[in-house]
């Protein structure tokens, strides 16, 4: 099944006009790119963290079996969203309450069994995403589109770049696996064109294939400390600012 992107630029007949050429990662350590250029090839996915600190196994093992659920398998709902580096991303989710878990990952690509060199050299069509269970009870997903805009910020109204990373794996996005998530975030889209001048580049679209979890050393990356960072707090209502590298 084809799906067509979605966006208040498709509503009015057309995007905005400058086109940008797509560049791998320009910022300052490119979501780590170079770095680890040396890691395996291979992700591990059964030896991704799980549960109750990350949902990355869970998200592994529903790729390999071909599914997009629209539920976790202890009944939470699921939402994914990208807004480039998806370190940050992660961590400003850790930090709602009713968040259960996160991971971090590729999707809206082409390529099965993607890896981060792969969607860094922008070979695999994927963007990095954050994939998430939470709970309706205590938290909404009008909630979650609201803190994906919040974190986003500028970032909306600009064709595959957020902040300092540019190219299409730092594409922006919500991607829908129900139709009431996409009445939701259509909406979300809406309200959030209000604040802008310039056409929002946001993909606001059904899921294409599987939700891929990135690797290992990716998942919980900035609560962890990283491999340049101390330690940020993931604690639900903590408002101290994110810091992505350094």
């Amino acid at each position: 099944m084809v799906f067509a992107r979605w966006s208040l630029v498709a509503l009015s007949g057309a995007r905005a006009a400058g086109v940008v050429r797509p560049v791998v990662a320009m910022s300052v350590f490119s979501a780590a790119g170079a770095l680890w250029t040396t890691r395996s090839k291979e992700i591990p996915y059964a030896e991704l963290p799980g549960l109750p600190q990350s949902f990355a196994l869970e998200a592994g093992k529903n790729a390999l079996a071909g599914t997009t659920p629209v539920k976790s398998a202890d009944g939470y709902a699921i939402a994914t969203f990208a807004a480039g580096c998806f370190w940050g991303v992660e961590l400003e989710f850790q930090r709602l309450p009713g968040v259960i878990a996160t991971s971090v990952g590729y999707v809206q690509g082409h390529k099965q069994k993607p890896t981060y060199e792969e969607v860094s050299a922008a070979t695999s069509g994927h963007t990095e995403a954050v994939q998430l269970i939470y709970d309706p009870g205590v938290i909404s997903y009008a909630r979650l589109c609201e803190a994906f805009w919040a974190r986003l910020g500028d970032g909306a109204v600009r064709y595959q770049q957020v902040g300092n990373d540019r190219g299409p794996q730092y594409r922006s996005g919500i991607y829908t696996t129900t139709s009431a998530q996409l009445d939701v975030a259509r909406k979300s889209l809406v309200d959030a064109q209000k604040k802008f001048a310039s056409p929002i580049q946001t993909e606001v679209e059904p899921m294409r294939g599987v939700y891929w979890p990135a690797e290992a050393y990716h998942q919980r990356y900035l609560e962890l400390g990283g491999r340049f960072n101390s330690p940020q707090s993931a604690a639900k209502g903590d408002t101290t600012p994110i810091r992505c590298y350094g």
